[in-house]
């Protein structure tokens, strides 16, 4: 028996969660066809850009523009990982070559990855081996303000106060 994957629930502004209706929720992407379709109705300016990415508790991509929230994509559901995407067209066909967890509302480990994989596969979608960009988030507890960790200092930004090592930020099973 498998153990429960990870999920994450929205743990952002509140105020971003009256963005979640369902004309704002990503799009689900089921296979290559889905995605080329999905990339046929963006403009050539918004495909050379990251994407905003959910990967749905049923292990389905979704995908919505770039400044789309990362709550509205997920139609305020938990997600097993979100983050930014991008894709280009190598051969006739769209490949994702640039993957983050980089999802402030989320906050998604970077351990989150496996979901990403086997969403990707299920959908015969080529990608990296693994993330291109890892985000690692930290709550600092004196001040309670999120923190993305860089070059392994574990400083508070805000307050200055160390962080913790471990992972704080929420985090459920299904």
């Amino acid at each position: 028996m498998n153990p429960p994957e990870q999920t994450y629930r929205y743990v952002g502004p509140p105020e971003l969660q009256a963005l979640v209706r369902p004309e704002n929720e990503g799009t689900t992407i089921r296979s290559t066809a889905d995605l080329d379709h999905w990339a046929s109705t963006r403009s050539p300016a918004e495909m050379a850009e990251p994407f905003t990415f959910a990967i749905d508790t049923a292990g389905l991509l979704r995908l919505a523009p770039r400044h789309s929230e990362h709550v509205a994509c997920a139609g305020g559901h938990h997600v097993l990982s979100a983050g930014e995407i991008t894709f280009h067209n190598e051969s006739g066909h769209l490949t994702a070559t640039e993957i983050s967890n980089h999802s402030t509302g989320y906050c998604p480990d970077t351990t989150s990855w496996p979901a990403i994989t086997k969403a990707l596969d299920t959908a015969g979608i080529h990608h990296p081996p693994g993330f291109t960009h890892e985000i690692v988030f930290r709550h600092c507890l004196p001040c309670r303000q999120l923190n993305i960790v860089r070059e392994n200092d574990y400083t508070c930004a805000i307050c200055d106060k160390e962080l913790p090592r471990e992972r704080n930020a929420d985090k459920t099973t299904q």
